[in-house]
C-alpha cells in the first residue's frame, strides 16, 4: 500500500508531530549504506538495475540510502516535466520497493506526482512496500540550477520512521539554510540523512563541510552527506560523501570522483546515535581535483552517448597535448586518435613535439596536411578577395580547413571531436567558429590558460606525457609567420586575473584597474568579453569547474550596448 505523500506533514508549526512517529520497537544499532552512485538522466530502467545491484552488495545493511533523484537521474531539467518519466520511475520505485520484502530497505530520490504538483521526492521503502515519501522544500535556482522551473516546493519536512529510528531526511539545498533541519530537530529527528546532487566546485569540499558543521552545531545531530558521482552534460558530480557525528568529529569521508558503497554502523546512547568511525579518504586538491573533474566529465559524456572513440587535432600547443592527456586517461590509448594539420606556418618545434607527445601517450597518430586545401579555398576566393589584402580571413580558413577535416574523420569512423579552447581563449573571442571551435566536447572548456599550465605540469609529475618543450615554449595558433599569443592579447598572468575579475566576481572595472592593471587593457578584455558572447553560445559543451561557467552560470544577451568604463 503505497502511503499519502502528505501523511505526517499537515501540522501547524513544527513541534506538532514530536511523539508521533516512533510506532515500532526502539532499535540500539542500525547498519546504513550509503551508494556514491553514478545514475544516468532518463535512463530510469539502468538506473534501476544499478539501485538493485548496489543493494545486493550491501545485504547485511538495514538501509541503503542513493543520492538525489536518483530514479530519473539529476538534474533532469525539462525532461521532468514528461509524465511518461515520471510514470515510468513510480512503475520503477515500486517494482523496487517489492524487493524490501527481506534485506535491506531502501531511501531513493525520484519525481513525485500529486495531483497538479510535481516534486523532488524521497520514498522510503521497506516490507515489500512504499513506506513514504518526502518532498525537497527549498528548491534552488541560482547559478546551474532552476529546481522553480520544473519542481514545486514541499512543505518543511518532517522525520521518518525507520525500523524505530527517526530518521530526517531533507534533500540537498534544505540543508543550505538552517529552517529544514531545525524543523527536523524539533519534531524528533535522531539522525540526519541528505541525499544530494551537488555539482563539483574547485575548493567547494571545505564549503560543504563547513555548511554541515553549521547544521550539526545548530541542531545537535549527526548528518550523513550523500552525494553522486559522475558527468552530465557540463556538470560533474564529484562524490565526496562523508558524516559527522553530533560532536563535529569526521566519522566517514569516501573518495572523490569514484563511485562506492560504505557501509556505516550506528549505536543508540543516552546521549543519541553515533556513527562507528569508518574510513576516511583525503580528497585531491588543486590541479589534482580538476584533472579528476575534467576526467570524469569526459568519460561519461564519451560512454553515456555512446562514442566508441574520440579524435582530436594535435597541434604541438599547451591545450590539445592537455586534452589527448585528460581524452587517454578517462578512455585509454586505444580510444583516442590525435591528428596533427600542418600548414607553412607550423614550425618545426610543432611537429616534433606533436609526435612525441603522442608516442607519450601510446594513442594513434597521423599527419595531415593541409594546404592543398586551404590553398583551394583561397584559389576559389581569389576573384572576390581580389584587391584586399590578406588579414584574418585567410588565417581563419586555415582553421577551418582543419575543423573541416577532423569533422570529416567523425564522420567515417563515429569518434567524436574533441576541441580543445581553454577559458581565457573563448572569453575573449580568441577562436574561430566552425574552425578550432568544431567538436562535441571540451574538457578544458572552463579552465583559464595559466590553470592549464598548471594542470600539464601536476599531469607530469604522475608519468610524463607531455614533452616539456610544449610547457616552455610561447604559445602560438600558427597561422601566420612568427605569430604568437601575446601578439593579440595581455599576458596570459594579466589576462586571467582580469576575466576571473570579470567572470567569477562580477567586478566593477575600477576596481580590476586597481589591482594594478592598465584602463585601457581592463577596457579592451571587458569589451571583447562582451563582443565574444556569439561565440560561446556556438561552443561546444564542456567540464564545469569554476564558480561560474559560460553556458548554465553566466547567462548574458548576446546583443549587447552596454560598457562600462574602467576610469
Amino acid at each position: 500500500m503505497v502511503l499519502q505523500a502528505t501523511e505526517n506533514l499537515k501540522r501547524v508549526g513544527c513541534r506538532i508531530m514530536k511523539g508521533k512517529l516512533n510506532t515500532e520497537p526502539m532499535t540500539n544499532r542500525l547498519l546504513i549504506a550509503l551508494a556514491q552512485a553514478n545514475p544516468m538522466v532518463g535512463a530510469v530502467a539502468a538506473n534501476l538495475v544499478r539501485a538493485r545491484e548496489w543493494r545486493a552488495q550491501a545485504a547485511g545493511a538495514d538501509l541503503i540510502v542513493f543520492p538525489e533523484l536518483f530514479l530519473c537521474g539529476y538534474p533532469p531539467e525539462d525532461l521532468v516535466l514528461k509524465p511518461a518519466l515520471v510514470a515510468a520511475c513510480r512503475q520503477a520505485l515500486e517494482s523496487l520497493a517489492a524487493d524490501t520484502a527481506n534485506g535491506p530497505g531502501v531511501l531513493i530520490g525520484l519525481p513525485w506526482a500529486e495531483g497538479d504538483k510535481l516534486y523532488n521526492a524521497v520514498a522510503l521503502l521497506d516490507g515489500g512496500r512504499i513506506e513514504t515519501v518526502r518532498f525537497k522544500h527549498d528548491l534552488p535556482n541560482y547559478g546551474v540550477f532552476d529546481e522553480k522551473r520544473v519542481f514545486d516546493a514541499g512543505p518543511m519536512p518532517g522525520p521518518i520512521n525507520f525500523r524505530g529510528v527517526r530518521l530526517g531526511v531533507p534533500i540537498c539545498e534544505d540543508i543550505w539554510s538552517p529552517d529544514a533541519c531545525e524543523c527536523l530537530s524539533e519534531t524528533g529527528a535522531e539522525i540526519l540523512i541528505v541525499p544530494n546532487g551537488s555539482p563539483f566546485e574547485v575548493n567547494k569540499d571545505d564549503v560543504r563541510l563547513n555548511m554541515v558543521v553549521a547544521r550539526v552545531t545548530e541542531t545537535g545531530l549527526p548528518m550523513v552527506y550523500l552525494n553522486q558521482i559522475g558527468g552530465q552534460d557540463e556538470l560533474v558530480f564529484d562524490g565526496a560523501s562523508f558524516a559527522l557525528n553530533a560532536d563535529r568529529s569526521l566519522a566517514l569521508q569516501m573518495p572523490a570522483f569514484v563511485e562506492g558503497l560504505a557501509l556505516t554502523e550506528w549505536t543508540r546512547a543516552a546521549d543519541g546515535w553515533r556513527m562507528a568511525s569508518g574510513e576516511t579518504v583525503a580528497l585531491p586538491e588543486g590541479p589534482s581535483s580538476i584533472w579528476a573533474a575534467c576526467v570524469l566529465g569526459l568519460r561519461d559524456y564519451v560512454e553515456k552517448n555512446r562514442f566508441a572513440s574520440v579524435v582530436l587535432g594535435l597541434s604541438g600547443g599547451i591545450d590539445s597535448a592537455v586534452v589527448a592527456a585528460m581524452a587517454v586517461d578517462a578512455l585509454g590509448a586505444k580510444r583516442v586518435h590525435c591528428v596533427m594539420l600542418p600548414y607553412h606556418y607550423t614550425s618545426g618545434e610543432s611537429l616534433a613535439d606533436a609526435k612525441a607527445c603522442a608516442e607519450h601517450l601510446g594513442v594513434r597518430y597521423d599527419v595531415v596536411p593541409i594546404a592543398e586545401a586551404v590553398e583551394a579555398l583561397q584559389g576559389s576566393l581569389a576573384d572576390l578577395f581580389a584587391g584586399r589584402p590578406a588579414d584574418v580571413t585567410e588565417e581563419n580558413l586555415q582553421s577551418r580547413v582543419r575543423g573541416t577535416l577532423l569533422m570529416a574523420l567523425s564522420n567515417k569512423f563515429g569518434s567524436m571531436v574533441l576541441t580543445t579552447g581553454n577559458k581565457s581563449e573563448m572569453s575573449v573571442g580568441y577562436a574561430t567558429l566552425y574552425g578550432d571551435m568544431n567538436g562535441g566536447f571540451n574538457p578544458i572548456k572552463d579552465v583559464y590558460k595559466c590553470q592549464v599550465y598548471a594542470l600539464a605540469k601536476w599531469r607530469n609529475t604522475v608519468s610524463e606525457v607531455i614533452p616539456q618543450r610544449i610547457i616552455t615554449r610561447a604559445p602560438s595558433a600558427e597561422l601566420r609567420p612568427d605569430q604568437t599569443d601575446q601578439d593579440s592579447l595581455p599576458p596570459y598572468e594579466v589576462l586571467d586575473d582580469i576575466l576571473e575579475c570579470l567572470v567569477e566576481h562580477e567586478m566593477p572595472l575600477p576596481l580590476i584597474v586597481a589591482r594594478g592593471h592598465e584602463v585601457a587593457v581592463v577596457e579592451r578584455v571587458a569589451r571583447l568579453l562582451s563582443l565574444a558572447e556569439y561565440k560561446r553560445r556556438q561552443a561546444a559543451p564542456g567540464v564545469k569547474i569554476t564558480r561560474r561557467n559560460f553556458g548554465r552560470d553566466r547567462r548574458y544577451p548576446i546583443t549587447n550596448g552596454f560598457r562600462e568604463s574602467a576610469s
